[in-house]
């Protein structure tokens, strides 16, 4: 299993974890640590698919993924948004926000390796 994931997170334990189980997987991995760079980043890198925290700073996630879906060179890149406010209505703020699919924290890693292999188009 191969592809490039552009981790856009602030909390290095977070991204230090993923990245590596990730990497461990066959996947490239690509870090920003606030959605204004992540956003340049998935321009620069066009990754398979984005993993956005909605909590950033200089640019939320929120922001970014509305940013990412407005470009043309970065609209059909899957966002799977990662979220610690994991409360109704999120799933759908983020879906309206751009985001293709949603992954409250913590992270479940067997469930959010299922959900990078469905937005690859790639068997988990």
């Amino acid at each position: 299993m191969s592809g490039k994931i552009l981790l856009v997170e602030d909390h290095e334990e977070i991204w230090d974890f993923l990245s590596r189980r990730l990497r461990r997987r066959g996947y490239e991995v690509i870090l920003s640590h606030d959605g204004e760079a992540g956003v340049q980043q998935a321009r620069a890198s066009q990754p398979d698919v984005i993993l956005l925290d909605m909590n950033l700073p200089v640019l939320d996630g929120w922001s970014a993924a509305r940013a990412l879906k407005a470009a043309a060179d970065t609209r059909g890149i899957p966002i799977i948004a990662l979220t610690a406010h994991a409360m109704s209505g999120d799933r759908d703020k983020a879906i309206q926000a751009g985001c293709d699919d949603y992954h409250p924290k913590p992270i479940d890693f067997s469930r959010l390796l299922s959900q990078i292999a469905a937005a690859i188009g790639t068997a988990a």
